[in-house]
């Protein structure tokens, strides 16, 4: 199958002369080495290979046809695992997948009917992927059962609804940004593979929000967040936010090799190369 989704595109590339690089990857070997399930495992590969290829070819975006179904479909499925606030903002309409190579979404605001409608007005042929048509599979549940179930049996407008809801929770992470970018400024001295944080200056703050300057400094120095359960942020950010340990070394090795070290009125959190 994947090798008819290829030669259906290379025949398109052909007819538009247009140049074409292809990539292949073993994903089951992928999501057992990264202990990931098979789509995740999936998407971390499609990016890692457009990320390649936009830097052979001095490309500077990657562009995406996700759709409003689709980011509706990310909202729904974030809701059910138990996504905090960036979650339900669902996919960005751009974000950088390297320093030179952004990814950008530019059919984010258009539905799959509309797309569906605009080929067939002008005859424009199009190949489906037959794995979203595999209901083992998580994301293609929500959208055949679970979707169809909530229209015709809770709200009709229930994308619309979730993609009110992704709208709004984005307005709300500009604000917490803005909030954890300030608290960074005042508590936190980073270094290359170290972050030390002045827990005096969290006095009072939400714990949200140190929860969030916390993971803010895992993807700022490139820490593994899969490993992290709510969990483990919720113990970190409690112990940044008690009392000075005056009396006694505070340590935790957590996953993803990370090292979090609180003495005093100071946690370091580092991760030896």
């Amino acid at each position: 199958e994947a090798d008819a989704d290829e030669a259906s595109v290379r025949r398109l590339c052909d007819d538009l002369n247009v140049p074409l690089t292809v990539g292949k990857g073993d994903v089951p070997a992928a999501a057992a080495a990264q202990g990931d399930g098979l789509e995740a495992a999936a998407r971390e590969a499609r990016y890692e290979f457009l990320t390649q290829a936009a830097h052979e070819h001095g490309a500077r975006f990657v562009a995406t046809a996700h759709t409003a179904d689709d980011q509706a479909e990310t909202i729904l499925h974030r809701i059910l695992r138990g996504t905090g606030v960036a979650g339900l903002a669902g996919m960005a309409i751009a974000r950088p997948l390297s320093p030179a190579v952004s990814l950008v979404r530019p059919m984010l605001a258009a539905t799959r009917r509309h797309v569906l409608a605009y080929l067939a007005e002008r005859g424009i042929a199009f190949r489906e992927d037959a794995s979203n048509r595999d209901v083992t599979l998580t994301r293609n549940r929500l959208r055949h059962e679970l979707l169809p179930l909530l229209r015709s049996g809770y709200n009709g407008e229930v994308d619309a609804a979730l993609l009110r809801l992704g709208a709004l929770a984005a307005e709300c992470q500009k604000v917490i940004d803005a909030l954890v970018d300030d608290l960074q400024r005042r508590a936190v001295v980073c270094e290359r593979d170290q972050a030390i944080v002045h827990c005096d200056a969290l006095a009072g703050q939400a714990p949200y929000v140190v929860r969030e300057l916390l993971m803010a400094l895992w993807r700022q120095h490139d820490w593994p967040q899969q490993p992290m359960s709510f969990q483990h942020w919720q113990d970190l950010a409690a112990t940044a936010q008690s009392g000075p340990a005056l009396w006694r070394l505070w340590r935790r090795d957590l996953p993803g090799g990370v090292r979090a070290e609180k003495k005093g009125e100071q946690l370091v959190l580092t991760r030896p190369c």
